[in-house]
């Protein structure tokens, strides 16, 4: 190593101890406490007093007791129901009917037929039932046979067949290719539209001839016993409506 790099008489040399700029800080990457809250608050700061709202109760329930609205019936005491007797207005019931042994005469022998006399046997000329048929074999009408005629058929052999078809105008003479709208298709706008309408007359027939048509009262309408401007009045009286005592006289000037 070359002696010209060093100035004066000091030359580097171990540490004998540790020293503090050897030692870096972290620097600002950590936070410091908040001062508001409680969870976390910085130490080193004033705390005031938290106080808590507290938890919410479960609500009671609205059926736990008859509120003022029970009715409490009045044969009801403190030591339980009255021991007054309560007599019901039921109606009288029947009287039992006892079992009426039949007597001789409650019996007709006369209609007791096959389960006490003998007898000839007998026959019925009743219709065949249809549930009781075990034939299902279908019968010759049940068959149909297949058609000899069209071109539909399944044993005989069909001549060549030709359709009818109408004519398409696809392809044809008359096709119209351009699509084009003809005089036909637009409507007809009125003039008085776009141009001065002239005026307009109607031929009705004329149904009443003009007159007046003001409402005129008759004789009835008149009552002339309550005319007062020709001959004298009697005096009329009326009897007033009749006033509270209690009721707070009228004040006009109220000071300001």
């Amino acid at each position: 190593m070359s002696t010209d790099m060093w100035v004066g008489s000091w030359r580097p040399h171990k540490a004998r101890g540790p020293i503090a700029a050897f030692y870096n800080s972290p620097g600002p990457k950590y936070a410091l406490p908040g001062a508001t809250g409680i969870q976390f608050h910085d130490p080193r700061k004033y705390k005031a007093p938290a106080v808590s709202f507290g938890t919410r109760h479960c609500s009671y329930s609205t059926d736990c007791s008859p509120g003022p609205g029970y009715l409490i019936q009045p044969n009801i005491t403190r030591t339980g129901k009255d021991g007054t007797p309560i007599y019901s207005l039921y109606g009288r019931p029947k009287d039992l009917n006892l079992f009426q042994t039949p007597g001789p005469g409650r019996y007709s022998p006369e209609k007791s037929g096959k389960s006490a006399h003998y007898s000839a046997p007998a026959y019925s000329l009743s219709a065949r039932s249809k549930g009781f048929r075990n034939d299902q074999t279908p019968g010759p009408a049940a068959y149909i046979l297949p058609s000899v005629l069209g071109p539909r058929t399944v044993n005989k052999t069909s001549a060549p067949n030709f359709t009818l078809t109408g004519r398409s105008k696809i392809g044809s003479f008359h096709e119209d290719l351009q699509k084009t709208p003809g005089p036909g298709t637009y409507r007809v706008i009125d003039p008085c539209a776009y141009k001065y309408k002239p005026p307009h007359y109607s031929m009705t027939g004329r149904n009443s001839m003009p007159g007046d048509t003001t409402r005129k009262p008759g004789p009835g309408a008149y009552s002339p016993e309550r005319v007062t401007i020709a001959r004298g009045k009697a005096p009329i009286y009326s009897f007033g409506i009749r006033h509270s005592e209690y009721v707070a006289p009228l004040i006009v000037d109220v000071l300001d």
